[in-house]
């Protein structure tokens, strides 16, 4: 069974189709980047996925429970980081992770928070107020958060967009020991086609709110003619017809 099962899933905002009746699955153990240009729905499937937005049509279930039926239980196997959606500044640091941590019912909370300071290079941060923090250091402490309540999916919007290289690749790298070690499963958007031929397993091409193209990123760009992942981003964005056409 898939860690997540999407199936024929449509949003319509008045006459725009944002999502278009998609599909797919990520397995256990799998990182499935979801890639686009701006507008091809990215967003609105992840809030769907969330449960943030309904669909119009088409199931999502979350270790086979239907988000929407069971919605409680598959939400609490889910968590979530993205640049767009800081967490309370006037909070410290450790307060957002025991608050957060109790809205999921993490055992051993204190434990918890104290390896997820470590792993993350926040404990000097503790008892800062994630306000006053830099944009990366308030990244890190959103990815700390998603990872609090050891979640089966794991959604992450453009995680490292506001990171230095360095930075960037210790938290690829805790999130590719996270769908090693874990049963999880990550579902991840970026612009970034290095980080994304880095991480994922597997991607996924939005173009107008419908799947394109899928396939390994590091096979993928050769199939449809590009020399890389970039190229073939660019050409999803300015030219989709000619790529459904191969």
């Amino acid at each position: 069974m898939p860690i997540l099962s999407v199936s024929g899933l449509k949003k319509v905002y008045d006459d725009i189709i944002a999502v278009d009746g998609i599909s797919f699955d990520v397995a256990s153990h799998e990182i499935v980047g979801l890639l686009g240009p701006n507008g091809a729905g990215k967003t609105t499937t992840i809030d769907m996925i969330l449960g943030v937005l309904k669909p119009d049509a088409g199931t999502i279930s979350i270790d086979g429970l239907d988000i929407f039926s069971h919605r409680s239980e598959a939400i609490s196997r889910t968590n979530f980081s993205a640049v767009y959606t800081p967490l309370p500044g006037n909070l410290t640091v450790a307060q957002n992770l025991r608050i957060f941590g109790r809205l999921y019912s993490v055992s051993n909370l204190s434990e918890r928070i104290e390896d997820l300071l470590v792993r993350f290079d926040l404990v000097k941060f503790r008892d800062k107020k994630c306000g006053v923090l830099s944009s990366g250091e308030q990244t890190r402490v959103s990815l700390a958060k998603s990872m609090l309540n050891s979640p089966n999916l794991l959604l992450l919007d453009e995680p490292t967009a506001s990171l230095d290289p360095a930075t960037a690749r210790d938290v690829r790298l805790k999130i590719r020991e996270f769908a090693e070690e874990c049963k999880g499963g990550v579902l991840w958007t970026s612009h970034n086609m290095y980080e994304v031929e880095d991480v994922c397993n597997r991607v996924l091409f939005l173009s107008h709110g419908k799947i394109l193209l899928e396939g390994n990123p590091k096979t993928l760009p050769a199939e449809y003619g590009k020399k890389t992942l970039e190229e073939l981003f660019i050409a999803v964005a300015r030219e989709p017809l000619s790529l459904e056409e191969n």
